[in-house]
């Protein structure tokens, strides 16, 4: 919508749906808005390569000539998030949405990234990007709370560096402030340790688990001599 609302944009009619690779128009169709084209190889993996046509930017040169801050739609696209926190500084609603994708440690990803190369860490943390965008306390008009909501994460931390893991962590608090509950299945110390309530299945795994093994606090846990989980948890919190 931003390269739509241009000068140069509405002079020549383009609406918002020309600055989408999802549908025809303003896309490439040679690559058909993907940016890369297959190559298929005889008795070895396909190769894709960049689009002749459209040099990987995705769109045909018409829609590539309108320009938002010097910038055109693809090259927008190829900003990392990082990048673009900084280029949408000025435009709130856009700002927001980036910096929450920051605190849970997504900033490496590209804007135009597309879904099927995300893994099911980094999709569960955009769900959760949406869902706190959304996760404001307020009152209705009748002065009865939000609705309480449940939210259920298998593994987020995975492949999260230990600073991303932080931020992750106060996004999850948010969450919690905001009168919802979290429930995470979890192997991160440091995501155990800053729960209200922990339950350790066990005691091993695969035909040897399925039993609760304890459950409490972190530091009940910690004390527990019959738990795995406790062991390594025990350094953490018992001084």
């Amino acid at each position: 919508k931003l390269f739509a609302d241009t000068v140069d944009a509405r002079l020549r009619g383009y609406l918002p749906g020309r600055f989408s690779f999802n549908v025809s128009g303003g896309r490439c169709e040679t690559c058909a808005g993907h940016g890369m084209q297959k190559i298929e190889m005889n008795f070895l993996p396909d190769v894709r390569v960049d689009c002749e046509a459209c040099g990987g930017w995705r769109f045909n040169p018409e829609t590539l000539s309108v320009q938002y801050k010097g910038k055109h739609i693809g090259e927008v696209l190829a900003m990392d998030i990082d990048e673009a926190v900084v280029f949408f500084e000025s435009v709130p609603s856009i700002f927001h949405a980036l910096r929450l994708m920051q605190d849970v440690g997504l900033g490496y990803l590209t804007l135009g990234q597309q879904s099927p190369t995300l893994s099911g860490g980094e999709a569960q943390r955009i769900k959760l990007v949406a869902e706190l965008s959304k996760a404001k306390p307020h009152l209705s008009l009748r002065g009865s709370k939000a609705p309480h909501k449940l939210y259920v994460l298998d593994e987020p931390t995975v492949g999260l560096h230990m600073a991303d893991v932080e931020k992750l962590l106060r996004v999850l608090h948010r969450l919690v402030d905001a009168g919802n509950s979290v429930l995470v299945i979890e192997h991160n110390l440091d995501v155990i340790a800053e729960a209200d309530w922990v339950i350790d299945m066990g005691p091993e795994g695969g035909d040897g688990g399925g039993k609760v093994v304890t459950q409490g606090s972190p530091l009940k846990v910690a004390g527990n001599k019959k738990s795995h989980t406790g062991r390594y948890l025990a350094p953490l919190l018992l001084h």
